[in-house]
């Protein structure tokens, strides 16, 4: 914390107030840091300052916003972890004085005339996200004031990447998993079929999916699940689930056998993930369906002259738990004319502060007989209000009376 009594202590604080203004805070994040460099120059009393943002993948800095440093070090300009000496600040994560620029081997910024150098890593939560630095073009001697006072900055620069770069996650994630759900529920005879997907309020956007596709036997699969954690990984892993039990599908004559290689999947290639889904088939005749579930909570089925109620089903454990599980079970049940089946993601029924039955029976009151889209539409107005705060994935299945030959 920088020493802001005796000598000198109002200019200090002037230093500071600079770089922590609240104002900044209103610009968007490519005003900010260019703002923030300009003030960060005025301040220090430099004639150049970069700041380069970490690419995790390539292991390279990209200059994201620079002042004074022309071509030599362009906007977009990557430079490796490790190399010259915005790289070195970046493999130590410690600040960085040089009060001749010769030590750097940094050719750009030598070739820019910079003579001394003050760089800072830009951290969160312990973790690089990128490199601060500034630099004079005549000799300076940079003080241990002017460390913690560009470390303020990069500390104000880092919280803005970062809130960027998860609103970008977001935004990236709800289109990969928007896009990955069905536009159109698949038009087949002897049922009618509507869905809901509703990102979370406080979390953010997860892993929930459904899935309805009619394989070559004329059997109906009907599939929603939910991959833990939120964000874009989750959404990643949550299309690679729904590809790969699409292939499953074909090959597999019920629901456990699917589930079974998912599973393998799961623990193969997606290790440290887990999974529930339920996966379901409806007969071609739509009188029948035979469910598995990998932890998944109990479908809810609706038929005349009975009250809805969870289906009776064992419930397996979720995937990606380990290699040694029990033997996945499917159930049939019967599915009578003018029934409709509810799957759900548990976003739906659960609450904080309340066990998550009493959301399950708040479901089941809400469920009538009828055509899939008003179930839906009256099961989302008494259930997804402003208390629901994870993902919500609804689908409705409405036996018609037209039976198929």
């Amino acid at each position: 914390m920088i020493d802001v009594q005796g000598s000198g202590s109002d200019e200090r604080l002037r230093r500071i107030e600079a770089v922590t203004d609240a104002a900044l805070s209103q610009l968007d994040v490519k005003d900010l840091l260019d703002e923030l460099l300009d003030r960060v120059g005025e301040v220090l009393g430099v004639d150049t300052a970069a700041i380069l943002l970490l690419d995790l993948h390539a292991q390279q800095l990209v200059a994201t916003a620079t002042k004074g440093l022309g071509k030599e070090v362009r906007e977009g300009a990557r430079i490796p972890v490790g190399r010259g000496f915005a790289g070195r600040i970046a493999q130590e994560k410690q600040p960085v004085i040089l009060d001749d620029v010769a030590d750097a081997d940094d050719p750009a910024l030598i070739g820019r005339g910079v003579r001394s150098l003050l760089g800072v890593p830009m951290l969160v939560g312990g973790e690089l996200i990128g490199v601060l630095h500034v630099g004079s073009l005549r000799p300076h001697r940079f003080t241990d004031d002017d460390v913690r006072l560009l470390q303020l900055a990069a500390d104000r620069a880092s919280l803005a990447s970062r809130t960027r770069a998860s609103g970008l996650d977001r935004s990236a994630a709800l289109a990969l998993q928007r896009s990955l759900l069905p536009t159109h529920l698949p038009d087949t005879p002897g049922v009618d079929m509507a869905a809901r997907y509703v990102p979370g309020h406080d979390a953010g956007v997860g892993g929930d999916w459904y899935d309805v596709f009619t394989l070559p036997s004329g059997w109906l699969g009907v599939v929603i699940g939910d991959v833990s954690g939120h964000g874009l990984r989750s959404a990643v892993v949550m299309g690679r689930l729904r590809s790969a039990l699409r292939a499953y599908a074909l090959v597999c004559d019920d629901p456990a056998s699917a589930l079974t290689l998912l599973d393998r999947k799961i623990q193969h290639f997606e290790t440290g993930n887990l999974a529930t889904v339920l996966y379901a088939m409806i007969s071609p005749d739509r009188a029948t369906i035979r469910v598995s579930l990998a932890g998944h909570l109990q479908p809810v089925l609706a038929a005349p002259g009975h009250p809805a109620d969870p289906l009776t089903i064992p419930v397996d454990l979720p995937l990606g738990i380990g290699p040694r599980q029990p033997a996945r079970r499917c159930t049939e049940v019967a599915f009578p004319s003018d029934a409709v089946l509810i799957c759900y993601t548990d976003g739906l029924v659960e609450r904080r502060g309340e066990i998550i039955d009493v959301g399950i029976g708040r479901l089941c009151a809400a469920v009538e007989p009828g055509l899939a889209e008003d179930v839906c539409a009256r099961v989302m107005t008494m259930l997804a209000g402003e208390q629901a705060t994870d993902d919500i994935a609804l689908l409705a299945i409405h036996s018609t009376n037209r039976r198929i030959a």
